[in-house]
């Protein structure tokens, strides 16, 4: 079994923010998939389906950015996966817009919402997909920047990224890890 968890805020109001990637790139996968409705469970919407033979639950934590880790550790014992079963997804504002970055483990860096999944779970050692959402423009607070939504030219170079970040995700859970690295681990548009 595999968790794919995107991060980002709850609410229409921040449904089409900038911390909101890893939502977007999930619900892509959910509709792609047609995985079940939604259920709202363990302070996550979350979806559980079976695809390519292998069982999967989507989750979007519920608890805002910066919680994020509540959601996703009581879901993590809830399942009794494995830490290397466990894929994040996340907007990354060290990376330009466009870019894809997948690791097999790794520190959170500035984000908080993976500052709170690495606590609760005791854990760095976990895969996770980076989706670029930078740079920070010159005299902006970056809190503030990532709660903006995408402007319109953002858009269309996000796309190819959340479809990348897709696929990307598909390989991982069918065992290609390095083969996604080596796919996506660049600048996607």
């Amino acid at each position: 079994m595999w968790m794919i968890v995107g991060l980002g805020n709850p609410g229409k109001a921040y449904s089409q923010s900038r911390h909101n990637a890893g939502f977007m790139v999930v619900e892509k996968i959910w509709k792609r998939w047609q995985f079940p409705k939604w259920k709202r469970k363990y302070m996550a919407k979350l979806s559980s389906g079976i695809h390519r033979e292998e069982e999967i639950c989507l989750i979007l934590p519920q608890t805002f950015m910066n919680r994020s880790g509540e959601a996703v550790a009581r879901l993590f014992s809830q399942f009794k996966i494995s830490l290397d079963h466990l894929l994040v997804i996340y907007d990354d504002l060290d990376l330009p817009l466009g870019t894809l970055r997948i690791r097999k483990s790794g520190g959170p860096g500035t984000h908080r919402g993976m500052q709170s999944v690495v606590e609760a779970l005791g854990s760095e050692a976990f895969p996770r997909i980076r989706i670029g959402i930078g740079p920070l423009p010159e005299s902006v607070d970056a809190a503030e920047f990532v709660l903006q939504p995408f402007t319109p030219q953002e858009k269309l170079k996000l796309a190819p990224c959340l479809e990348a970040a897709c696929q990307a995700a598909e390989m991982i859970i069918q065992g290609d890890f390095d083969q996604a690295m080596n796919l996506y681990n660049r600048q996607i548009a």
